[in-house]
Formats: structure tokens, C-alpha cells, sequence
């Protein structure tokens, strides 16, 4: 091939680049124009939209988290920068979190928060009345979730393989230490996986294991369904209300494990009234019951 062929090849080569990236600009930009016409015309579309920059925007927030949290390194009080960054989103989506019983917190003591777990929007209600020196007991699989994963780690999540029962239970019992020697709280979900039924699942008992052991009270704290907003199964999610209900703290001084069933039970009822109440009083979750099913499943 001839210098001349050669040098004309790779002029043409250099000239297709422009026009590769004009269609790129041009398909985007498609995108864009139709993406809304697409969310207003299917709910659905709607739903994966919301979905997909939900996550995304909590790993971009990640991403900007990291570098101020690992001044400090590992630290519980890096949850606070974690909350300051996501307390806008209920906006973003037009979500009102309405708090009551905030004063239910125990002032200065060390304690174990149970929530009802239905979707990865509890975050939104999590970080609305997230107390101080609070973190999360969170399935190990979240630690490898890329930028959410690092910032999580960074601000004392605790990670437990819920597969290996032996190192949950070692995992625990090490919390247990952290809670009284550190003034630590830590928040669980019980019911151990996401609940989309708008009831709630048989609690799982480590949570109370754990304050039996140190001897900390039990704090309930119920989210109302979000059913009326959200709803997985349907593709459906607009905008809402949920309500946060935070019960009196559930003593748990003189008890031994084997008082931990009828502990778990006496909280787990506790919570599904209040849940059932808040789910039905016209300020978050309500419509589920108008659904066929929907009062059958709360009554479990």
C-alpha cells in the first residue's frame, strides 16, 4: 500500500469519527425527548425510571461520601454525613415522611431499633429519624455494592452473612460488646428480607438475642405501607405519604434467652397494630386494604 493510500485511509478513518459521535449525540438526545412522553404514557416506564436513578443517585451521593468519611476512617459518627446526603431524595420524589413518637428514643443509652422492612425506600424513613451513634445490621452482600458498599463500611455498618449462621451468631454476640463499651444503637430488620406484601413477616429473633445479651431495650419503629405510592408487583410509584411511628422502648433488663420467643412475638404484635392503624388512617398505605387480599394480609 502506497504512502499516498495509506494517508488517505486514515484521513477517511478520522472524518467517520465526527460523524459517529453526531449520531451518539443525536440518539441521545431521542432519548431524552422521549423519555418523558414514555413515563406519562406507561406507569411502568414511569416506575424503572424512578427505580433506576433511585439506586444510581444513592451511588453517585456514595461516590462524593467516600472521600469525606475516610478522614475519620471507620466510624459510627460518619453515619451522620451518610443521612446528611440523603435526607433530600423524599423530595426529589415527592414523598412527605411524617415522624411521630420521636421522643420515645432513650436519651443516653445504648438500645436496638426494630423496623418493618418493605422495600429499598425505607431508607427514606430510616434516615428521616435516624438517631444519633445508629447503624444498621445489613446483609453482607451489601459491602460489595460498589460506591454504597465503601461508604456503608466506612460509616460502622455491621455486615453479617445470614448464610453461616455460626459467624451471625459470632457476629452478634462481638455487638453485643460494641453496643455497652462504644454507646452504640443498631437498627435491624427483623422480618430478614424485604416485604412487599404490605403486612409484615415473622421476626427473626437475633435482633432480640442481641438486646437480651447486652441487656438494652428493645426500640419498635413502624413505617407506615406504602402501597398507595408503592407498589413493586404493579410497577407503580408516585409520589405520597408515609408515616414513622416510634413506640416506647420495650425493656429487656432481667430477661434470658429463654424469654426471647415471647419477647419477639410481644413486639412483632405491638407493631403490626400500630401498623395496621397508620396503613388505614388515610396518611400512608391505606388503599391496599381496598384491594382484594389486601385486609386478609394484614390480618395475618
Amino acid at each position: 500500500m502506497s504512502s499516498n493510500t495509506s494517508v488517505s485511509f486514515q484521513v477517511a478513518r478520522m472524518e467517520l469519527w465526527p460523524g459517529a459521535w453526531t449520531v451518539l449525540l443525536l440518539l441521545l438526545l431521542l432519548l431524552l425527548l422521549l423519555l418523558p412522553t414514555l413515563c406519562v404514557c406507561s406507569p411502568s416506564a414511569t416506575y424503572f425510571f424512578k427505580m433506576a436513578f433511585y439506586n444510581g443517585w444513592i451511588l453517585f451521593l456514595a461516590v462524593l461520601a467516600i472521600p469525606v468519611c475516610a478522614v475519620r476512617g471507620r466510624n459510627v459518627e460518619n453515619m451522620k454525613i451518610l443521612r446528611l446526603m440523603l435526607l433530600h431524595i423524599k423530595y426529589l420524589y415527592g414523598i412527605r415522611v411524617e415522624v411521630r413518637g420521636a421522643h420515645h428514643f432513650p436519651p443516653s443509652q445504648p438500645y436496638v431499633v426494630v423496623s418493618n422492612h418493605q422495600s429499598s425506600l425505607d431508607l427514606l424513613g430510616m434516615m428521616e429519624v435516624l438517631p444519633g451513634r445508629c447503624v444498621p445490621i445489613a446483609k453482607r452482600e451489601l459491602l460489595w455494592a460498589g460506591s454504597a458498599g465503601l461508604a456503608c463500611w466506612l460509616a460502622g455498618v455491621i455486615f453479617i452473612d445470614r448464610k453461616r449462621t455460626g459467624d451471625a451468631i459470632s457476629v452478634m454476640s462481638e455487638v453485643a460488646q460494641t453496643l455497652l463499651a462504644q454507646d452504640v444503637r443498631v437498627w435491624v430488620f427483623p422480618e430478614g428480607t424485604r416485604n412487599h406484601s404490605g403486612s409484615m413477616l415473622p421476626f427473626k429473633r437475633g435482633a432480640f438475642h442481641l438486646a437480651v445479651q447486652a441487656q438494652v431495650p428493645i426500640v419498635p419503629i413502624v413505617m407506615s405501607s406504602y402501597q398507595d405510592f408503592y407498589c413493586k408487583k404493579e410497577r407503580r410509584f408516585t409520589s405520597g405519604r408515609c408515616q414513622v411511628r416510634v413506640l416506647p422502648p420495650v425493656p429487656t433488663e432481667g430477661l434470658t434467652p429463654d424469654d426471647v420467643p415471647e419477647l419477639a412475638d410481644k413486639v412483632r404484635h405491638s407493631m403490626l397494630t400500630v401498623f395496621r392503624e397508620i396503613s388505614t388512617d388515610g396518611r400512608g398505605g391505606g388503599d391496599y386494604l381496598k384491594k382484594p387480599g389486601g385486609l386478609a394480609e394484614a390480618r395475618l
